[in-house]
């Protein structure tokens, strides 16, 4: 049996930016799983920028990967700007590595999974951001993505 040797040396923090929550997810320190984190739920630029540097600093993140929202043709439109703009910000805040990954299927899939689960609409809703940053984040480590 072989094994794929991981390089990744830290936590990877998977964020799903949108203009009022941003769904997170975190990595092990190996680099093997994503686990779920409570929706950051955004008051003003400043609050979340600290509130994630504080996660950031907490967790020993040593990447942050930034859901890429790219349209279907895979052009980017005005939310790809919007995203790139915040996490730049949040690069500069926290002094921590960005990479972006595609996204355009995390909330897609997120919603499919959910549906299929039979929870309500309402509970749906809350966790459909940490649902794609899950799925975002495992996507990035399957891929054999490193810090």
């Amino acid at each position: 049996m072989e094994f794929q040797e991981k390089s990744t040396i830290g936590r990877v923090l998977a964020l799903d930016v949108g203009k009022k929550r941003i769904g997170l997810a975190l990595s092990d320190p190996l680099g093997i799983t994503a686990q779920g984190l409570p929706t950051l739920y955004r008051t003003n630029i400043r609050e979340d920028l600290a509130a994630l540097d504080k996660l950031v600093r907490e967790r020993e993140v040593k990447l942050l990967l930034i859901g890429h929202p790219l349209n279907m043709s895979g052009t980017e439109g005005r939310q790809a700007f919007y995203t790139k703009e915040f996490a730049e910000r949040l690069s500069e805040w926290t002094h921590v590595e960005i990479r972006y990954w595609d996204e355009r299927l995390t909330s897609v899939e997120a919603g499919r999974v959910l549906r299929s689960s039979g929870i309500s609409i309402e509970k749906r809703a809350k966790a459909v951001d940490q649902l794609s940053a899950v799925l975002l984040l495992e996507s990035f480590l399957d891929s054999g993505g490193t810090a």
